[in-house]
């Protein structure tokens, strides 16, 4: 089965298009930092021990993961807000069944049903790509892609008021409540996109990523209790890497892969992926530690005393900090490009951490970090959805953007992960409790500081972008801006279409098409017969024209790959009448 453009998006975007998106990511990262504050009293509340609690939490992870690549690659080919919705709704009915229980078992196939809105955040990007004017994409996926940050913080206050005051399966109930709403306002006010990938949904590809991603991730978020150098722990990173390399075999042999691996290894994705990784683990040092540092009694020495809710009202700026860095983003991004943004995005991420290992004495000390912390994360995490979208074909921008959404939550993995085992094994004994040190606070900032010079170092080895305030053809109105945004990456192929007689033809469509029959890019001539169409790498495309009342047309050509666009007009034959 074979799925083309359509023509037309099915209605306009409205200036609220972006918002209701952004708050749907919003919503899932509420949904992620839900359980944030009552993580130490879970296994109380649910009559279980410590080590079978953290599945409550495991399992919304390993299913975000696995929904997320998969849930975009589903938008790709029959619909991205048709798949956000899905995505949502699944959400919703495991908030319900989890506000509904105490028991163990069923609050974790809740908890797996809420993972899998996960697939928001990339869903959400690529419909702003496929329906928004260039010069408002900018900002718009700086807002989308930061609203995981700005969701989490301003749900640790908000979930830690409702735990103290009422009663813990209110927090579902309030998610399930803001799924709901975020449901409504899509339905309202969010057109489909009218872009379409060619193929078919590789299910092979599915389930073995599925596989290579649960074997990976499960020995990292249960490696502290299950001993890093247990059989299991290593049986099955060796499984992982197994299924993972079977895997990559396959995709690379199918036509319309799951994953396109020779387009993930392009410097331009593969260095954006490695930083993303990067920067998922700096942004949850500072969620693991401020709340611990600032709710642990001031008998410790080092410990603040705050409350639950006054802990998270002091790393809410971290959040609200992020979502006023998205029209900072816009303005550096247009100016200097996503590379440059990028990288002072994790230079400031970098002074963070380097002016906290000094800066823990006092309460407002770390709402100064957040502020900052928040300020790099913000401006780093808006770069990365542009870096991918400047590298993949239109028609891969979901897959593409929920393959870098994994690599955060693989960043946030490892994090949570190595961090809880630093803070483990640097914990004191007082009266059977593990009270966490002064030590392991500023081991797990030394810890984020090398993630981020790992980052920068990825960021530096990124290809350099041109600018995106350089004047392009524009190949559609704002109403058919949707069919095809212009790559920054590579200049591509521009010129007009025209008739027999030489004349301009408007509203012709133009679909490029690779050497391997895949469609890469569409777009709609303008009104006086120009086109320009950006190509994902260099090599041999064809390029399909044709317009109501005209003969169609394929055209080959070759591009270099570089920054020069190639001029070529399409001159349509006169309609051929049969007999």
């Amino acid at each position: 089965m074979t799925h083309t453009t359509t023509d037309q998006p099915t209605r306009r975007p409205s200036g609220t298009t972006v918002p209701v998106l952004a708050f749907a990511g919003i919503v899932v990262a509420v949904m992620q930092t839900l359980l944030v504050p009552i993580i130490k009293d879970l296994p109380t509340l649910l009559s279980t021990s410590p080590s079978n609690a953290t599945w409550v939490l495991t399992s919304t992870l390993l299913s975000g993961a696995v929904a997320t690549p998969i849930m975009g690659r589903l938008g790709d080919l029959f619909g991205k807000r048709r798949m956000l919705l899905t995505s949502l709704s699944v959400m919703v009915v495991g908030a319900l069944i989890s506000a509904s229980t105490s028991a163990l078992l069923t609050m974790i196939a809740g908890r797996t049903l809420q993972g899998f809105a996960m697939g928001a955040i990339p869903l959400g990007i690529g419909l702003m790509r496929d329906m928004l004017p260039r010069e408002k994409l900018g900002s718009a996926m700086a807002m989308m892609s930061s609203s995981i940050g700005v969701g989490g913080g301003l749900a640790l206050p908000a979930a830690a008021l409702v735990a103290q005051n009422t009663n813990w399966h209110a927090l579902f109930y309030g998610a399930a409540g803001l799924g709901a709403l975020a449901i409504v306002l899509i339905l309202l006010v969010v057109p489909e996109s009218p872009m379409r990938a060619e193929g078919t949904f590789d299910i092979l590809g599915a389930i073995g990523l599925s596989a290579g991603l649960v074997l990976f991730l499960l020995p990292i978020t249960k490696g502290s209790d299950w001993g890093w150098t247990s059989a299991t722990t290593l049986g099955l990173f060796g499984a992982a890497a197994l299924v993972f390399v079977l895997w990559g075999v396959m995709e690379l042999r199918l036509k319309a892969p799951l994953v396109d691996l020779r387009t993930t290894a392009r410097p331009a994705v593969l260095f954006t992926n490695l930083a993303s990784i990067m920067v998922g683990v700096a942004f949850f040092v500072v969620s693991l530690v401020l709340p611990q540092l600032l709710q642990l009694p001031t008998s410790t020495g080092y410990g603040l005393g705050q409350s639950m809710v006054v802990a998270g009202l002091c790393v809410a700026p971290l959040g609200l900090t992020m979502m006023f860095t998205a029209p900072v983003y816009a303005r550096l991004s247009t100016r200097y490009g996503p590379k440059f943004t990028l990288i002072t995005g994790l230079l400031i991420i970098g002074i963070g951490y380097g002016a906290g290992l000094g800066m823990m004495n006092a309460a407002w000390q770390t709402i100064v970090l957040s502020v900052v912390l928040g300020a790099g994360i913000g401006l780093a995490y808006s770069s990365l959805p542009a870096l991918i979208i400047g590298a993949v074909p239109a028609s891969e921008t979901g897959a593409a953007n929920g393959l870098n959404t994994l690599m955060r939550s693989i960043g946030t993995s490892v994090s949570s992960a190595v961090i809880g085992m630093v803070l483990a094994n640097t914990a004191n004994n007082v009266g059977g409790a593990q009270i966490p040190t002064m030590h392991g606070f500023r081991v797990s900032f030394l810890i984020a500081t090398g993630a981020v010079a790992i980052g920068l170092l990825m960021a530096v080895f990124l290809p350099r972008q041109r600018q995106a305030t350089k004047p392009q053809l524009r190949a559609s109105t704002e109403e058919e801006a949707g069919l095809e945004r212009a790559q920054e990456a590579l200049g591509g192929f521009r010129g007009r279409v025209l008739d027999a007689d030489g004349g301009p033809v408007a509203r012709a469509k133009v679909t490029l098409i690779d050497r391997r029959g895949r469609q890469t890019g569409a777009t709609l001539s303008a009104e006086d017969g120009s086109y320009a169409l950006a190509v994902p790498s260099e090599g041999a495309y064809v390029l399909a024209a044709k317009a109501t009342g005209h003969g169609p047309l394929a055209s080959s050509a070759t591009h270099a790959g570089d920054d020069r666009p190639v001029e070529l007009d399409l001159s349509l034959p006169g309609r051929t009448v049969s007999a």
